[in-house]
C-alpha cells in the first residue's frame, strides 16, 4: 500500500491529519483519482451491497408501523373494546417514542457502529410487534406502541446517515429514494398481506388482526439477524472495498462533499452548533410540512378508502395501487433530482399534485373520482419524502457529528407529523373526513411556501459568497478537507491563521461552501 494510501484509509478520526501539500497535489491527486468506468464499476458494487438490504429493512420498519391500519380493518378495536379515541392515542404514542429516540439513536449508531446497532434495533422491535399480537387491552397496546416506537426511531436517520458517508450528494437521491421506496411498498405490500393473514381469524383463537402483528413482527426478526453481516460500516472500516478501493472512494467523496465530510474527535459543540443554527428548524418544518399528509395516506388510507363504500376487505386490497403507483414516481422523480442537482424545485412540483389531490378529496365528488384523487396525492406526497431528506443531508452543516445532529433534530420534526396526523381522521369524520384532508392540504401549501423562502437564501448566498471569494474551482477541491494547510487556498478564502480542526468546523460556513437549490 502507498504512502497516500495508508494516509487516507487510517483511522476514523484522522481526517483532520490528512492534506495536500499545493506542490505534492498533481501526483497524490493521480493516484487517488478515479477513470469513469472504474467509479461505475465501483458504484455499481456499492450500490448492490448497500440499497437492496437497507430497501428491506426500511420496507420492514414501515410494516411494522402502519400495519396497525390494516389491523384496525380486521377487528383490532372490536376486540380491544377501543372507544373514543383510544385508537388514536395508541397512534400517537408511537410518535412520542420515534420523536424522542431519534437524536440520541443517530450519536450512538457512530459509536457502535452501524451493523450491530441496525440488528440490535430489528430485532427489539420485532419482538415487540409480535407481543402485541398478544395485547388483550389498551393498555397493552399502548405499551407495545411505545416500545416499537422507540426502537424503530433510529432506523431512518441512521441509514440516511450512513448513507451521507458512501455517496456524493449529487447521486444520494436516488439511493435515498430506492431504499425509501420500501415504504411505499409497505403500503402496497402491506394490504396484500393483511388481505390474505385476515383469513387466518379462529387460528390458535386468535382473531386476523393479531395474527398481522405476530407473523410480520416474525419476518422482521428473521429477516434482521443477517444485519450483522448484510449492513455495511463507515467506508473506513467496510470490508467490501480493497485498501486502493477504499483510498480513491475515500477521495472521491472528500472533493464532492468538502469539509462537511470530514470527522472530528466528538464534542458537545458540534451537537451545539445545528440546535442554534435557524437552518435548521426551517429544515425540519419542511419535512414536518411534506411528512404530515404522507403519514396520513399512510395511516388512514386503508379507512379512506373504505369509507368511499367499499368492504374493509376490498380497502385493503385497494390500498395496494395507490403505493404502487408512488413507488414508480419516487423512483423517477429521484432521478430527475440528481440528474440536475435541484431538490427545492421538484419539491414544489410534488407537493403542487398533493395539493390537487386533496382539494379533489375535499370536494362533493364520485367514490371513483375520489379514488383516483388518492393516487394523485399518493404521487405527490411519497416522491417528496426522500427528496426532502436529500435536501437536508445535501445542505448539511458540519463534519460526522453535526451532520448526525441535524439529521436527527430536522427527521425528529418531521416525525411530529405523526402526532397531527394520528388526531385528525376520527371516525366520526367519515366518510368525507373533511378536517384531515384539510389539514394535509395546508401542509402541503406550507411545504411550498417554505420551499421557495429556502430557494431564494440559498441562491442568494451563493450569490455572495461568488461575489466576496470568487468562483469555485472546477475540480471542486476548494472546500475539500484534504487541502485545508494549501496555503493558496487559506488566502482565497480569507482563512489564514485558523486551524485544521477551525476550518473543518465550519461546515456550510466554508466559504467554498455552495448550497444546493
Amino acid at each position: 500500500m502507498s504512502q497516500t494510501d495508508e494516509k487516507v484509509v487510517g483511522r476514523e478520526e484522522s481526517l483532520p491529519e490528512d492534506h495536500f501539500d499545493g506542490s505534492q497535489k498533481s501526483e497524490q491527486e493521480d493516484a487517488l483519482r478515479m477513470t469513469p468506468a472504474e467509479e461505475k464499476k465501483l458504484l455499481r458494487r456499492i450500490d448492490l451491497w448497500i440499497v437492496p438490504y437497507a430497501s428491506l429493512l426500511y420496507l420492514l420498519s414501515f410494516l411494522d408501523r402502519v400495519n396497525i391500519g390494516q389491523a384496525r380493518l380486521a377487528g383490532l378495536e372490536k376486540d380491544l373494546k377501543l372507544h373514543g379515541n383510544q385508537f388514536d392515542i395508541a397512534l400517537t404514542i408511537f410518535f412520542v417514542s420515534y420523536v424522542a429516540f431519534e437524536v440520541p439513536s443517530n450519536l450512538v449508531l457512530k459509536k457502535f457502529k452501524p451493523p450491530r446497532w441496525i440488528c440490535f434495533l430489528m430485532v427489539s422491535w420485532g419482538i415487540v410487534q409480535v407481543c402485541m399480537g398478544l395485547v388483550t387491552n389498551y393498555r397493552g397496546l399502548y405499551a407495545t406502541r411505545f416500545l416499537l416506537g422507540m426502537f424503530e426511531s433510529g432506523l431512518f436517520p441512521g441509514l440516511n446517515f450512513l448513507f451521507t458517508t458512501w455517496y456524493t450528494r449529487e447521486e444520494l437521491n436516488v439511493r435515498v429514494a430506492i431504499f425509501f421506496s420500501g415504504a411505499t411498498l409497505a403500503g402496497a405490500f402491506g394490504g396484500l398481506l393483511a388481505f390474505g393473514i385476515r383469513h387466518m381469524a379462529g387460528v390458535g383463537g386468535k382473531n386476523g388482526w393479531a395474527w398481522i402483528f405476530i407473523l410480520e413482527g416474525l419476518l422482521t426478526v428473521v429477516c434482521a439477524l443477517p444485519a450483522l453481516w448484510l449492513v455495511q460500516d463507515f467506508p473506513q472500516y467496510s470490508n467490501i472495498l480493497s485498501t486502493q478501493e477504499r483510498a480513491k472512494w475515500l477521495y472521491r467523496l472528500n472533493i464532492s462533499q468538502g469539509v462537511t465530510n470530514a470527522s472530528l474527535p466528538f464534542s458537545m459543540a458540534q451537537v451545539v452548533r445545528p440546535l442554534t443554527d435557524w437552518k435548521t428548524y426551517v429544515y425540519g418544518t419542511i419535512l414536518l410540512s411534506i411528512a404530515q399528509p404522507f403519514y396520513s395516506l399512510s395511516l388512514f388510507l386503508p379507512s379512506i378508502i373504505a369509507a368511499l363504500g367499499f368492504t374493509n376487505a376490498t380497502a385493503n386490497l385497494l390500498s395496494a395501487a395507490p403505493y404502487a403507483t408512488g413507488t414508480v414516481v419516487s423512483l423517477l422523480v429521484a432521478y430527475i433530482s440528481d440528474r440536475y442537482s435541484i431538490r427545492a424545485p421538484v419539491l414544489t412540483v410534488m407537493m403542487l399534485l398533493s395539493i390537487v389531490g386533496y382539494t379533489i378529496l375535499l370536494c362533493d365528488v364520485s367514490p371513483a373520482a375520489k379514488y383516483v384523487a388518492v393516487f394523485i396525492a399518493v404521487a405527490g406526497v411519497n416522491p417528496s419524502v426522500p427528496t426532502a431528506a436529500a435536501f437536508v443531508v445535501r445542505n448539511s452543516f458540519g463534519p460526522m457529528y453535526t451532520r448526525a445532529t441535524v439529521m436527527g433534530v430536522t427527521f425528529s420534526m418531521g416525525n411530529t407529523a405523526g402526532f397531527i396526523s394520528s388526531n385528525v381522521y376520527p371516525i366520526r369524520d367519515a366518510p368525507r373526513y373533511i378536517r384531515g384532508h384539510a389539514i394535509a392540504l395546508g401542509f402541503s401549501c406550507l411545504s411550498i411556501v417554505l420551499c421557495a423562502f429556502m430557494t431564494f437564501y440559498n441562491m442568494r448566498e451563493n450569490a455572495r459568497r461568488d461575489r466576496v471569494y470568487g468562483v469555485l474551482s472546477p475540480d471542486g477541491s476548494d472546500c475539500s478537507p484534504l487541502y485545508v494547510d494549501d496555503p493558496a487556498r487559506l488566502k482565497k478564502w480569507g482563512l489564514e491563521g485558523k486551524s485544521k480542526e477551525e476550518i473543518i468546523a465550519l461546515g456550510d460556513r466554508h466559504p467554498a461552501f455552495r448550497y444546493m437549490i
